[in-house]
């Protein structure tokens, strides 16, 4: 098996069946439309403009609702931030379903993991991503933040934590409750460990 593709930006797929796939072809913070429910989140919508700084991936099923849910995201990122993604149509049904969907074609969870995984790699080459290390062009990256670094300052784990995260989010122009786990690839993507100690600080000074 080959190592997972590391990649910096946000990918948006449609359901978490889709998102478990990815996880064994990429290491990325993979948002999820939930279907439809993106039609009824606004938070999720504004969540993926706020990432889509350096571009997001787009990902759906190559059917009619995928495409629906394609252009409500495209009509909501600048057009230059957009990197589409495409499956191929292939007859078929999910194993887990017990009826194919209504056009009969597999969806991205039914797809070859070796396919998804050049999909990305020629993506990532074209956007001169180091797959390896996950820095995008001349940007260096700094040291990740971990889960025991949103502990630390009281953002997951404790009394008061979600109020806590809010007013992190609202520093970061990210939507109110967002999960820790959530918040913790949202801000490995704004910033980095150091950034994020710092404004950390800043607000435990406020306090």
């Amino acid at each position: 098996m080959k190592e997972k593709l590391i990649i910096p930006i946000p990918v948006v797929v449609e359901g978490k069946y889709d998102k478990i796939k990815l996880s064994a072809v990429i290491e990325a913070n993979v948002i999820t439309t939930d279907g439809f429910g993106i039609f009824k989140k606004s938070e999720k919508i504004a969540l993926i403009k706020r990432l889509s700084e350096r571009g997001v991936i787009l990902l759906c099923d190559s059917d009619g609702a995928g495409g629906v849910i394609r252009r409500c995201v495209m009509n909501a990122v600048p057009k230059d931030k957009i990197y589409n993604l495409y499956i191929p149509k292939i007859e078929g049904k999910e194993r887990r379903k017990k009826a194919p969907s209504k056009e009969g074609t597999l969806g991205v969870e039914g797809m070859d993991e070796g396919l998804l995984y050049e999909m990305f790699s020629s993506l990532a080459e074209r956007l001169g991503i180091d797959v390896s290390s996950g820095t995008m062009g001349d940007a260096a990256k700094g040291e990740p933040i971990v889960k025991a670094d949103l502990y630390e300052y009281g953002y997951t784990g404790k009394e008061g934590s979600a109020e806590r995260r809010d007013a992190l989010c609202a520093e970061y122009g990210l939507p109110c409750g967002m999960t820790p786990t959530a918040l913790l690839g949202a801000l490995n993507i704004l910033t980095d460990r150091e950034g994020y100690m710092e404004t950390a600080k800043r607000l435990e000074e406020r306090r």
